[in-house]
């Protein structure tokens, strides 16, 4: 009988699980941001959690939770369950970066998160201080050839895009100047438009007001096609050089081992939102390019962009601040 018992117990678990997931969700489903409210990554989980809270009846709640790159945030994911109530919707560096360069084994990505769908894609520029005696990419070059060590980068922190863009730049062409780390991207474009610092690899959703405004000045842009919102601005790739496309993107993330059926619901949701022209607008103020994969599509672009930037992080010894 303990055994029959034991048998209908197991079946049930088996049962229910997936009804569970069908029905999904049945209450309020958390969005862990592992930055503090109003950056990039925050304006894109609060815009889709909003019209994912309208398409499926359950509030999707932004929980920021910043601090050691990211690797907070996703370390406390990691360890949440897998009924589809706790997502993660992060970056490149709390993805790919923040336990290496934090020499921490708090998660490894493809262990522990099930990539659902991109959201954004944000390029970068290399943006220089109008005082720098450089108006074009090639012109910022030979400065920099003639003068190593000499110019000096705003980085918005250790392991970011952008820091990894300027060592894989100094790396590549035999190049050589100052890295000052900031903690975030505005005390970091601040010192930029006072001229403490003279350039920056930084996200084209930051610069853009700058740019417009005439703080900075563009030179070129990592994205594999010229920008709408900065039309006469080339790419690094026209420019020759191929191996400079680096974006920023921002997913969404379940925890490993999440039922398939709430995974084929959320991306198919995020799909149509993704879609909405409202929402393609919203990102095109930030910036940013509404885009989706499917979640083999996700994983295939996380694994090409980890081989591409763990070598150059180990390269140059990156450590957290």
């Amino acid at each position: 009988m303990r055994f029959l018992a034991v048998a209908v117990a197991a079946i049930a678990v088996m049962v229910i699980g997936p009804v569970a997931a069908q029905t999904w969700p049945e209450r309020n489903v958390r969005l862990i941001v592992p930055y503090p409210a109003g950056g990039n990554v925050d304006s894109a989980a609060r815009i889709v959690a909003d019209k994912l809270q309208q398409r499926l009846g359950q509030a999707f709640i932004v929980e920021n939770k910043s601090g050691a790159g990211g690797l907070i945030a996703g370390e406390a994911f990691a360890k949440s369950a897998k009924d589809g109530y706790t997502l993660f919707i992060g970056a490149n560096g709390p993805v790919l970066f923040a336990p290496e360069i934090n020499k921490r084994d708090a998660y490894v990505w493809k262990r522990d998160f099930l990539p659902i769908t991109t959201i954004s894609m944000t390029p970068l520029v290399l943006e220089v201080h109008p005082s720098v005696q450089a108006k074009t990419l090639k012109e910022f070059l030979d400065l920099a050839r003639r003068e190593p060590g000499k110019l000096t980068m705003a980085s918005p922190g250790a392991g970011t895009t952008n820091h990894l863009l300027s060592e894989l730049a100094q790396s590549e062409l035999g190049l050589q100047w100052v890295t000052v780390h900031y903690r975030g991207n505005a005390p970091a474009t601040n010192d930029l438009i006072g001229g403490q610092v003279q350039f920056a690899f930084d996200q084209v959703s930051v610069a853009l007001p700058f740019v417009k405004s005439g703080a900075v000045r563009v030179l070129a842009v990592t994205s594999g096609h010229r920008l709408a919102s900065m039309p006469d601005v080339p790419t690094f790739a026209e420019l020759g050089y191929k191996d400079f496309d680096a974006q920023t993107f921002t997913g969404l993330f379940a925890p490993a081992g999440t039922p398939d059926a709430i995974v084929t619901k959320l991306h198919d949701t995020m799909a149509e939102i993704l879609k909405d022209p409202a929402v393609v607008a919203k990102f095109d103020k930030l910036g940013a390019e509404a885009v989706t994969m499917s979640p083999a599509e996700f994983t295939a672009y996380l694994t090409r962009e980890d081989a591409k930037w763990i070598p150059i992080v180990r390269k140059a010894n990156i450590r957290a601040d």
